[in-house]
């Protein structure tokens, strides 16, 4: 670790763990947390979660688990050149997506609706709730025990009012702090990612095509730059082209004025990085603007395309009456899970039944959800 910037996360100055442990013997602190995201039941139910398709249209969509595969690809090249702590950046990454429901942001939307009563349903704070509370595979703690900088860099959003509840973890908000560098780049990188590979499935299936990408001034100088190159190229060889050097012109211009945001500002440590006023980690104007482009294009023609809105509505429908079911009758829910939201409920009279059906709904799987759906509601269905 002698090799990273003196603003970069230290595994020997974390802000520690919220359960003593001896240190690891081998790794470091954050080369720890990383294999206990990998190894969670969290992280393997993200294969069976949509992105913007669900799990079972098709075999080359992304899933919730290639999603984080690719940001934590990126995000390791933009931590790596830069100086910073590349295990804590591929932590965050890897773990950024381990609360959000079946059916993407469909699923949360609707089970956020179905908590406005109850404290509502937010993915990043059900993300944190899963490597402190929900994930259980250890003896002396719950959750996985992650240190402070996971955990802050998991948590990219949060209202005051819940910031008020978590104590140190929510104090940059209410203090309007930044995040860390780590977290800061694991943030851009997921929306790299996303933007650019919602394209890639947006094309696969039908939804765009590369004319009306054509529209977007990003796209549409790579497009031009790939064709002049290869002109009697078939269309998805180009698309794949034009996409890699979307990804790269973006991560090349991140890490460019990153740097010199860096070098402008010196920090000292890492939490005069936190103190800087402004996100460190940042793109050019020009490239945001582009950036930002990109995402309203796919907004409009993407995500609410009819054939997507269909599967939205399904999934809201889907998401909805087992929230009813279950929330109005808890022993539909299989045994362990049934047990936890009691003692929720005994613990938080108010809301704690609410919160463990949404726990329990929201560690679904796209083919689970749906399959719990055939079983309560399908005459057929016995078991």
């Amino acid at each position: 670790m002698s090799t990273i910037a003196p603003y970069a996360a230290q595994d020997t100055t974390s802000r520690g763990r919220q359960h003593d442990e001896p240190g690891p013997s081998f790794r470091g602190e954050y080369q720890r947390d990383r294999d206990r995201i990998i190894h969670c039941g969290a992280f393997r139910r993200l294969e069976y979660k949509t992105q913007v398709f669900v799990n079972h249209e098709g075999d080359m969509f992304r899933t919730r688990l290639t999603h984080s595969m690719e940001v934590a690809q990126l995000a390791r090249t933009v931590a790596r050149v830069l100086g910073l702590n590349e295990d804590l950046t591929e932590a965050i990454s890897l773990a950024h997506d381990l609360g959000h429901t079946p059916f993407g942001h469909a699923g949360q939307d609707e089970l956020n609706r179905c908590m406005h009563d109850y404290g509502g349903f937010e993915h990043n704070l059900q993300s944190l709730r899963v490597v402190d509370v929900l994930e259980d595979r250890y003896i002396t703690f719950p959750g996985l025990n992650l240190t402070f900088e996971s955990r802050e860099g998991i948590l990219k959003h949060c209202s005051r009012a819940n910031a008020r509840e978590l104590g140190e973890l929510g104090k940059r908000f209410l203090d309007r702090k930044q995040a860390g560098l780590e977290a800061q780049v694991a943030d851009i990188a997921d929306s790299v990612a996303y933007n650019n590979h919602d394209v890639d499935d947006g094309l696969r299936a039908g939804l765009i095509d590369l004319e009306a990408l054509r529209e977007v001034e990003v796209f549409r100088i790579h497009h031009d730059g790939a064709l002049k190159k290869w002109p009697e190229l078939d269309a998805r060889r180009i698309s794949y082209e034009v996409i890699r050097r979307v990804i790269n012109s973006q991560i090349t211009d991140l890490i460019t004025t990153s740097r010199c945001a860096l070098e402008k500002h010196a920090p000292a440590n890492a939490d005069e990085a936190r103190d800087a006023g402004l996100a460190l980690i940042q793109f050019s104007e020009p490239m945001l603007e582009q950036h930002l482009e990109l995402k309203q294009f796919l907004r409009e023609r993407v995500y609410m395309h009819y054939r997507v809105r269909r599967m939205s509505k399904k999934a809201q429908r889907t998401i909805n009456q087992l929230f009813e079911a279950l929330h109005g009758d808890p022993t539909l829910m299989p045994d362990g899970t049934r047990e936890k939201t009691i003692a929720l409920e005994q613990a938080n009279p108010g809301t704690g039944r609410a919160r463990g059906v949404a726990d329990y709904i929201a560690g679904m799987t796209d083919r689970y959800a749906i399959a719990e759906f055939e079983r309560i509601f399908n005459p057929t269905e016995l078991t």
